[in-house]
């Protein structure tokens, strides 16, 4: 009799939470809500700005893709909403709200209590995140137990399904193999069956398809795509690639330099982007739908240094249109302004010139 009752519970819990979502989104609350966060790290050299001011806002049901290079403050975001970064390590300012919570004035056990049952993480490299010693059965038999209050073998059944609903080929002889006896997307679903497997409301992608084929690309980000739509939970994927966040990302916030300098749904940036860089990102992803005009093009440079960011707007050193403002990206940090439509950018340049650069040298040649 125990279990139709404890099921009775969840689906009343559900439809709870439901309910207080969408009374957060009448109250016009986001699910997640990052206000100006900031994350710096001192060291011998300097402090190094990871973040610095970055805010934006995720509801249920959505996906938020955040795209830029290595070093431009991604990761660095997540963990910072993870609360997974070591005290007394890095200095972390601003405000995450995650459900009305701020995690950022939480103490590191309220933040634990969430981590796993509200939010969740896919670590990039499955194979240094899973412990080699356990097997993946175990392992997410673990992550279970901590939020929920049942038996290993209730637990273990519960991991059973969850190997199987990620596509695990004889989940029942799976659950007891090792990290290393998985390849690696399949190392990747084990990780996806870990991260859901108390149901999270988000889930944390960190470049959840890096060093794997295509095939096995598409594979998984159909899957998280189907136990999204499943959970309704609220899902950031963290990428460098924007092909990888083409379908799945619902909004797209660039970042360079641990700031935005872009943001907007997913159709603008693709169909209209409007700042330099991320013209660069585009420029250097093939395309499979036409056939491209000219070779693929590089950004030129390299991504400044976290401890002594250019003065001004730091694409600056790399942006083929630096000339066009007189100077004032070589002095004047640019501002995240709206040019219509919820379309955040921060560029010197004028909507006018950047609308004549893109049709007349930019979108020609992608």
């Amino acid at each position: 009799m125990t279990e139709p009752i404890e099921e009775a519970q969840d689906s009343a819990q559900q439809d709870s939470a439901q309910q207080d979502s969408v009374q957060r989104v009448e109250r016009g609350e986001a699910f997640l809500d990052v206000r100006d966060l900031k994350v710096h790290f001192p060291t011998d050299d300097g402090v190094v700005k990871s973040v610095d001011g970055i805010s934006f806002q995720l509801e249920r049901g959505k996906t938020l893709g955040i795209v830029g290079e290595s070093g431009s403050g991604k990761s660095v975001t997540s963990l910072s909403i993870m609360g997974l970064h070591k005290p007394g390590v890095a200095n972390i300012s601003g405000q995450i709200f995650l459900d009305g919570q701020d995690l950022v004035t939480s103490t590191r056990e309220e933040v634990r209590l969430l981590r796993g049952k509200r939010m969740a993480m896919i670590f990039q490299d499955p194979l240094s995140a899973m412990h080699p010693f356990y097997t993946v059965g175990t392992q997410i038999v673990e992550a279970y137990r901590v939020h929920n209050q049942v038996s290993k073998a209730v637990a273990k059944k519960h991991a059973i399904e969850m190997l199987d609903r990620v596509g695990i080929p004889q989940p029942d002889r799976r659950v007891d193999a090792y990290p290393h006896q998985f390849s690696g997307g399949m190392r990747q679903r084990a990780m996806i069956a870990m991260a859901l497997s108390c149901d999270p409301d988000l889930l944390i992608a960190d470049e959840p398809t890096t060093a794997l084929d295509v095939t096995v690309q598409a594979q998984i980000l159909d899957l998280i795509r189907d136990l999204q739509r499943e959970f309704n939970s609220a899902v950031i994927i963290i990428t460098h690639d924007l092909g990888v966040v083409a379908e799945l990302a619902d909004d797209i916030q660039v970042m360079y330099a641990g700031r935005a300098v872009e943001y907007s749904t997913a159709e603008d940036i693709f169909d209209r982007p409007q700042h330099p860089y991320t013209w660069g990102l585009l420029g250097s992803m093939p395309r499979i739908d036409r056939e491209r005009s000219e070779r693929l093009m590089p950004i030129k440079g390299t991504p400044p240094s976290l401890i002594n960011v250019p003065k001004g707007c730091a694409f600056n050193p790399r942006c083929n249109y630096a000339h066009l403002n007189g100077g004032a990206s070589e002095t004047e940090r640019p501002e995240l302004l709206d040019t219509g439509n919820g379309h955040l950018v921060a560029c010197h340049l004028s909507p006018q010139e950047r609308q004549k650069a893109w049709e007349t040298d930019i979108k020609p040649k992608l």
